[in-house]
């Protein structure tokens, strides 16, 4: 059986219940619209999540730990709720009233209090009438059509964590310590060449310029916000910005730069346009360029770089992505990514993904950042970007950006880190491969 959640749905009521999956048990296009199909796939399962589909595209449904039976009985559950889907959003409403929470009837599907109910009565159709044990809007919850397209019923099951990271990482202030050190003491294999130049390219609110500040806050060794970031439906980055990041206050630039750029759009002729991205990594376009959607960097622009040198050029190809979208990364979005990718192929430049928000995407890595590599749920993620974007997962890399702390954190210090360390061996990749070629044609 197909589920009719989308992973992203799935993964947004998951993240209301804790470490757990859903396992689909009931599918009523399937089964049957009966309350016979119904408690025979679904009694004396629990947890379970119900959802209802409308023709309206209203997503809703109710979530209980009791097993469903058909005693006629009312049971408690004080953690019951009902919920819908508001675009992304998760809706949650509580039930008000534990002891009378779920009632167990024969001749309906899943039948939460006198308020809400699935395939009620045997027949495609909700009954709705809030404000007995659940406190809603009918016209909130399914926008007043009761008539029902489908109606699923899910098992929660636990989905626990690897009992060892998939990715072994030394979470000690002594490897933070190592690894600043080893980006500190970094030379590019390439005398021309003083500073890796990483170009940072996603969607809008990605976290591109977040990356850059949570770098620089590493080593400043407090959280500081040198780039514009923030929540945007448009990017709020509008000019290339070369950053390159300093060994503390008064120390020496370190050995990379990262290049902040428009955030990609799905709309044609918004966001950053394909023939500014080639110029970047050609070496053409200045810092501070000031890009414009609906025309192009043209050569006889002021600042345009004719005949760039190698150290102009970009080194390494940064996909900023939000671990919370990859499911709902839309197909427009994805067809740009792989025209970026496969012209940046073409021109033998390493690339990587860079996976944010991975502590806002799992509530286990939200209690502690080090369950990252323990997490089926980040694997799986990662798996899918991996996939969706062509590339490894060896070149997919998770972090957590500094966004609302006052202060450092070791772990998310050394994830950071860890992400420069591969851009700087991503770009040796590149250096190593134009000696080869420069070594074939002098022969």
């Amino acid at each position: 059986m197909n589920s009719m959640l989308t992973r992203s749905q799935q993964r947004t009521i998951c993240s209301q219940l804790g470490t757990v999956k859903l396992k689909l048990l009931y599918k009523a296009s399937i089964h049957g619209f009966t309350s016979k199909a119904f408690h025979k796939q679904c009694d004396n399962c629990a947890p379970t999540v119900s959802v209802g589909y409308n023709a309206t595209d209203y997503v809703f449904g109710g979530y209980t730990q009791q097993p469903f039976s058909q005693s006629g009985q009312y049971v408690q559950d004080d953690q019951a709720f009902l919920f819908t889907f508001s675009g992304e959003k998760l809706l949650k409403y509580p039930v008000t009233t534990p002891a009378n929470a779920v009632r167990m009837i024969s001749n309906s599907g899943p039948y939460f209090g006198e308020d809400f109910v699935l395939v009620n009565g045997s027949k495609a159709v909700v009954y709705s009438g809030p404000g007995n044990y659940y406190n809603f809007t009918a016209a909130e919850m399914h926008g007043n059509d009761l008539d029902l397209t489908e109606c699923e019923v899910y098992e929660v099951e636990a989905n626990p964590e690897f009992e060892k990271p998939w990715r072994p990482v030394v979470w000690e202030n002594e490897k933070r310590t190592e690894l600043m050190e080893t980006i500190k003491l970094y030379c590019p294999t390439v005398s021309s060449v003083s500073q890796v130049r990483v170009l940072l390219i996603g969607p809008v609110g990605a976290g591109k310029s977040s990356f850059f500040n949570s770098i620089n806050s590493v080593f400043r060794g407090h959280v500081s916000n040198q780039a514009f970031a923030g929540s945007s439906t448009t990017s709020i980055t509008t000019q290339f910005r070369t950053y390159s990041v300093k060994a503390g206050l008064e120390g020496k630039p370190l050995p990379i730069i990262l290049c902040d750029t428009m955030g990609l759009e799905e709309s044609v002729g918004a966001g950053l346009d394909m023939d500014d991205i080639i110029s970047i990594l050609k070496g053409h376009v200045p810092d501070t360029y000031q890009f414009n959607a609906s025309a192009p960097l043209h050569s006889e622009a002021s600042g345009y770089r004719k005949s760039p040198d190698l150290k102009d050029k970009i080194h390494c190809v940064v996909y900023v992505i939000d671990a919370c979208k990859v499911s709902i990364m839309s197909t427009k979005l994805e067809m740009k990514l792989e025209t970026i990718r496969r012209k940046v192929n073409s021109m033998g430049i390493p690339q990587l993904v860079l996976m944010t928000k991975v502590d806002e995407a799992c509530p286990l890595v939200s209690q502690d950042i080090r369950n990252i590599y323990k997490s089926r749920y980040i694997e799986e993620l990662m798996q899918e970007v991996s996939a969706r974007l062509r590339v490894s997962m060896s070149c997919v890399v998770p972090v957590k950006n500094y966004s609302k702390e006052f202060e450092l954190d070791v772990n998310c210090d050394i994830l950071l880190l860890t992400a420069i360390i591969q851009m700087l061996r991503s770009a040796d990749s590149y250096f190593d491969e134009l000696s080869d070629r420069f070594s074939k044609t002098s022969l």
